[in-house]
């Protein structure tokens, strides 16, 4: 069975928490095999201290649904870095694997004798990237990052909130921007290496992976001097533009009307009341120059109105119009069902539960979930023994001298 377009391609994964492990998790839905490096004496700290959903379990590392989510498709070995014994077999497994991937601090895997120079040794062709908040040069570099703090210095942060407030924290996923960029990176390099022959290195910066996203924001800095701030959901040039409150408890719709056109078809179907033939909503200038009063009266609308019912009027008008779903209304929605949003996993200690699938759907090679995340440890003796070579009695003195735990 074709398993997808990265079938044949292995990957050696020493990641951790979000940043990291959803990256190769994309990977994985493409086909590729991924093997997973933990140790009971540091565990990847999602199966132990990141927000979880449902009930926190610390008898077991294998209760964690966050876990569970970033991490299936992929195969589960552990190995304590701190013992020589174990940067032997690791040296081992990458000599027969594509790709290696890491999102610890700069400097470490390096230090533990896993730098590039040594990769590259071991596999002249292997493609190795190191994912951390601001690269691995320069002066800022061992600056520790999580998602709030390099969503912050890559500038997005700034120009996210309200006009009158202070900016929004971006948290988890900021991380998810950054191992989408891990991903798209290493699909690169395979491409690369599949027409030239060569490997390389990749420092990826999130926060860089970050700026990239506001571009125009940075080219307005850089040519006209103007550094923008928060708007909320306001914009540049149209108006109405804005989230608007509906029917019902916390509930909203977004609209936003772009041209002379859609203005004229969005008076339409609100019923042309008379406050839209004011002289100043004459023009795309005068309204974007009064959107606080025009928001006032569109709210005045909507307020009336279900968000569904909101988003049918202006949608059949030509009128970009969408509810502002939550949680619930996104699991349920006919929308993400009808393109197989979800999946269900059946892990061995969970159970059954519902995740998120590929976020893209393929003709020839669509993404696919294959097993639930790996139980810690879980697949030693496939990787050591069948992989490696290691005898059983090999595998279990390791495991007894704690380089295998």
């Amino acid at each position: 069975m074709n398993r997808g377009v990265l079938e044949g391609v292995r990957i050696v994964d020493f990641t951790w928490a979000w940043a990291g492990p959803y990256g190769t998790l994309l990977l994985s839905m493409l086909g590729a095999e991924v093997i997973k490096i933990e140790s009971s004496k540091r565990p990847d700290h999602t199966r132990v201290r990141s927000l979880k959903a449902g009930r926190m379990d610390t008898s077991s590392p294998d209760h964690s649904t966050i876990f569970a989510d970033l991490n299936y498709n992929k195969l589960g070995i552990t190995l304590n870095l701190s013992r020589p014994e174990a940067i032997k077999l690791a040296k081992r497994l990458i000599a027969v694997s594509d790709v290696v991937v890491e999102n610890f601090r700069p400097g470490v895997l390096k230090r533990l004798g896993l730098g590039y120079e040594v990769v590259k040794k071991l596999k002249p062709d292997i493609i190795m990237l190191s994912s951390s908040a601001l690269g691995g040069f320069g002066p800022q570099r061992n600056y520790t990052g999580y998602a709030p703090t390099f969503a912050a210095l890559g500038g997005l942060t700034h120009i996210t909130g309200y006009a009158d407030g202070e900016p929004k924290t971006l948290m988890g996923s900021v991380d998810l921007r950054s191992a989408t960029a891990t991903a798209f990176a290493i699909l690169a390099a395979l491409n690369h290496r599949a027409t030239t022959g060569e490997g390389q290195y990749i420092d990826l910066s999130s926060r860089e992976s970050v700026a990239v996203l506001i571009g125009d924001v940075l080219m307005d800095y850089a040519m006209n001097g103007r550094s923008q701030g928060r708007m909320g959901n306001d914009d540049g040039i149209s108006a109405p533009h804005n989230c608007y409150r509906c029917q019902g408890e916390d509930k909203w719709v977004s609209i936003a009307v772009t041209t002379e056109e859609e203005w004229q078809a969005f008076r339409r179907a609100i019923g042309d009341p008379e406050w839209a033939k004011d002289e100043k909503f004459a023009d795309g200038f005068r309204r974007w120059q009064n959107r606080a009063e025009l928001d006032r009266h569109v709210a005045e609308w909507t307020r009336e109105r279900t968000h569904y019912e909101v988003t049918e009027i202006l949608q059949a008008a030509g009128v970009a119009a969408i509810p502002s779903f939550n949680g619930e209304e996104l699991y349920t929605g006919p929308h993400l069902k009808e393109r197989s949003c979800w999946v269900q996993i059946e892990h061995p200690v969970i159970g059954r539960r519902t995740t998120l699938g590929p976020p893209w759907n393929l003709s020839a090679t669509p993404g696919k979930v294959y097993r639930h995340a790996p139980l810690l440890g879980q697949h030693n003796d496939l990787v050591f023994g069948e992989l490696l070579g290691l005898s059983d009695d090999e595998i279990e003195h390791l495991r007894k001298d704690g380089v295998m735990v």
